[in-house]
């Protein structure tokens, strides 16, 4: 690639997922408890011209649709339209994460270019125009913005401070299959303004540090309300869930997001690839990829 600015899009992971309320405007309030992890795509940006233009590439840039339609351009643009004299430049993108698979992708992609595009220009990550231009880009681009462990709650705008949890080594597992989040969330049947009850996803003190031995049952005994739909829609999450709860190994076996991936957490980064080695002996087309969650 030609020399230029370069920018990590770590992907997205749920620890936990609450659904509280559908809104009156369609969308759903929601509580997780976000990581992220240390694979992910990459981003590059060589300023020079004006507009914008973007170039995918990758194992996975076939999946990831038109690139008109792709966040980092509308990203990018929003910011234009509310930093004068903003930077122009090429964008390209290297596609490693599946596309559709609750990782937030390309959430992420388009908080790397919106990072990408404040240092060129010079502009402090707390600017408040490039929190608006996340906000209006999608739901999940404000919590990539600043990648770390926190709450996000409510149409994932409402984020919670940075919390110090304990680095995770995990697998991430996706059957290949994509999974629409809309189709997902209508399985939920809430209609407009209706809430829904349970205890918290899960109670970890903001701004507290906690060891994995401690983490843990408290992450064990909170949820993911996607999961159930997610299943039904794609009964495949089911087989890489059975595989990963299937190894003594692994601690805690959930999916992420809307689906389809689903992660393993695991005591260490060696039995994590070690079972990465298993999964993929007996379903070599898989998406699988150990990694360190934080």
């Amino acid at each position: 690639m030609p020399p230029g600015l370069t920018a990590r899009a770590s992907a997205k992971v749920n620890l936990t997922l609450a659904v509280r309320a559908r809104r009156a405007d369609g969308y759903h309030d929601l509580e997780s408890l976000v990581v992220f992890a240390a694979a992910g795509d990459a981003l590059r940006f060589v300023p020079g011209g004006a507009g914008f233009s973007l170039v995918t590439r990758g194992r996975t840039a076939g999946e990831a649709g038109p690139v008109t339609d792709n966040l980092v351009l509308k990203a990018a643009r929003l910011l234009a339209e509310r930093v004068p004299g903003l930077p122009g430049g090429a964008f390209t993108l290297i596609k490693r994460l599946p596309v559709a698979a609750g990782l937030g992708g390309g959430s992420s992609d388009a908080a790397a270019a919106l990072r990408l595009l404040a240092n060129a220009a010079g502009l402090s990550l707390d600017d408040p125009r490039l929190m608006e231009a996340a906000r209006l880009t999608g739901s999940d681009v404000p919590v990539c913005l600043a990648p770390a462990a926190r709450f996000m709650r409510g149409t994932g705008h409402d984020l919670g401070p940075i919390l110090a949890l304990p680095r995770l080594p995990a697998l991430l597992v996706n059957p290949r299959v994509a999974v629409p989040t809309p189709a997902v969330f209508g399985g939920l049947g809430l209609a407009p303004g209706a809430t829904r009850g349970g205890d918290p996803a899960v109670v970890v003190e903001d701004g507290s540090r906690r060891d994995r031995r401690a983490l843990l049952p408290l992450l064990a005994a909170s949820r993911n309300d996607l999961e159930t739909r997610a299943l039904a829609l794609a009964p495949v999450i089911g087989e890489a869930l059975a595989l990963l709860r299937g190894d003594p190994a692994c601690r805690l076996a959930r999916m992420s997001g809307s689906g389809a991936t689903v992660f393993g957490l695991y005591d260490t980064c060696r039995a994590a690839a070690a079972a990465g080695k298993a999964i993929t002996a007996v379903r070599p087309h898989w998406w699988v990829k150990p990694t360190m969650l934080g």
